[in-house]
């Protein structure tokens, strides 16, 4: 075979990752409010945009098509493109009472089955602003304002200092006699507790201020250890009390805040907003839409484009001009097309959860990334940059997205429960149980097993503590604590 130059024609297919396609993928991952700065910046370099009417009222709602029905108007690149793109770009994309004093600092769920996202931010002050308007009045000067300020600033959330002292006089310049009197001064605000080092110093604080701190009441505090044990006797013996006074010591104690902190917004949070709002519509349906109350709608301004057209004489101006023209199109084309992405993925979660919708977490299936992938003819790694960051509005409140897929088990009913129905009703059989006869795992299985979920003694203790639920003993020393 004789070697030498040859021309070849061949024809291949591949995928290009324009900027743009790559721009248009990572806005699906963007929550509204990020959306909005996105389109602030836009606005402020392209001089054709501008805000136009929002294409409905805040109050009206109309439903969506059914989930896999939807017109799919092609983006820029076509919106089979930017689907295959996103798996391009991430081929692996794969889907107790905590108010009780005498577990305070520890870790745990949350009172609720459900997640709260509303209201996280506080119309109120903060506890930094609560504390400093008391510093200036109370501080007998300017020096101990300002050592009493940066101790304020050092506190978390709950209203514990967890800087050491030293360290403090080290950054400040001063002695640690100073900070230790800068330290008295934040403990003497309102609220009552606040700076303290431990959950002992806090209560003790509270304690001194109800002037209920006598020998008994200090020796108790100091040994929270043995009351978190359930170890009565041997307190008793150590505060050296009946047991009629031991009721009494351990009910004001009870009546003291271990976070004092928290009755403000420890930080300036910025508040939840839905990206879908979700309400019923008649009997049996729902109504879907985008929020696009915190959604601006973008427009090009098509007059301001002609006059600069007419004044675009050279060939680098119209170039210029033509590209800005071209960037503002395919941001209002890419922007529909999320929504519409965000909407059809919102329509067929509602579709399989709507037995949460309309019963609560008991009535939640297992649901995963790939199955509402496949419903609507999406890759699943679409799927995760959709439900990533969003958050959905409904009568029962505010979830994120991603809180609708969850795992879960054999049911009686041949469709499988999720996790967090499981979750809900492991709560609701502790929380439920004789005091006198707490539930064991394996006692939890069996009921479970009863109604229809097929659950061993090692799945509900997994579930029991993903929830915060401590075991049988834990539970029996606590309600025995709440007996007295």
């Amino acid at each position: 075979m004789a070697l030498g130059p040859r021309l070849d024609l061949r024809q291949t297919q591949s995928l290009v990752m324009t900027p743009q396609l790559q721009q248009a993928i990572k806005l699906l991952a963007l929550s509204n409010l990020e959306i909005e700065s996105f389109v602030a910046e836009a606005l402020e370099s392209n001089p054709l945009l501008e805000i136009g009417e929002t294409r409905r009222e805040a109050g009206e709602a109309d439903a969506p098509e059914p989930a896999g029905e939807h017109d799919s108007a092609p983006g820029p690149d076509g919106e089979g493109a930017l689907d295959i793109a996103q798996h391009a770009l991430d081929p692996d994309a794969a889907p107790g009472d905590m108010g009780d004093w005498a577990r305070a600092g520890t870790s745990g769920a949350g009172e609720g089955d459900l997640p709260d996202f509303e209201n996280r931010s506080s119309d109120g002050p903060t506890l930094a602003e609560h504390l400093l308007d008391q510093v200036g009045a109370q501080a007998h000067d300017g020096r101990e304002a300002l050592i009493a300020t940066r101790i304020v600033h050092e506190l978390d959330e709950a209203g514990y200092l967890h800087t050491e002292l030293r360290h403090l006089a080290e950054e400040l310049g001063t002695s640690l006699a100073e900070v230790e009197r800068g330290l008295m001064l934040v403990q003497s605000l309102d609220p009552t507790g606040i700076g303290a080092r431990s959950v002992a110093e806090c209560l003790a604080l509270q304690a001194k201020e109800a002037d209920r701190y006598d020998p008994c009441m200090a020796r108790m505090i100091d040994n929270l250890e043995l009351l978190a044990r359930g170890e009565i006797a041997r307190l008793k013996r150590l505060c050296d009390v009946d047991d009629e006074d031991f009721a009494d010591m351990l009910a004001e104690l009870r009546s003291y805040d271990p976070k004092p902190g928290c009755r403000y917004g420890g930080t300036a949070e910025a508040a939840v907003v839905p990206d879908v709002l979700v309400s019923p519509s008649g009997k049996t349906g729902w109504t879907i839409r985008i929020n696009e109350a915190s959604l601006p709608r973008l427009v090009v301004n098509r007059e301001y484009y002609v006059e600069l057209e007419a004044g675009a004489r050279d060939k680098a101006s119209r170039k210029w001009l033509n590209d800005q023209l071209g960037e503002a199109d395919w941001l209002i084309r890419a922007l529909d097309q999320r929504q519409k992405t965000i909407l059809k993925t919102a329509s067929e979660i509602v579709k399989r959860q709507e037995g949460f919708f309309r019963e609560g977490v008991s009535a939640m299936r297992p649901l995963t990334l790939r199955e509402v992938a496949e419903a609507i003819e999406m890759h699943e790694s679409t799927v995760s940059r959709v439900t990533s960051n969003k958050y959905l509005h409904c009568p029962r409140g505010t979830f994120e997205m991603k809180y609708f897929f969850s795992s879960g088990v054999a049911a009686a009913d041949g469709e499988g429960a999720s996790s967090e129905a499981i979750k809900a009703r492991i709560r609701a059989l502790c929380d439920g149980e004789d005091p006198k006869k707490v539930l064991s795992d394996q006692a939890l299985a069996d009921l479970l097993n009863k109604e229809g979920f097929d659950l061993a003694r090692r799945t509900v203790a997994k579930y029991r503590e993903a929830i915060g639920i401590g075991s049988s003993a834990e539970r029996r020393r606590q309600k025995k604590l709440k007996s007295l």
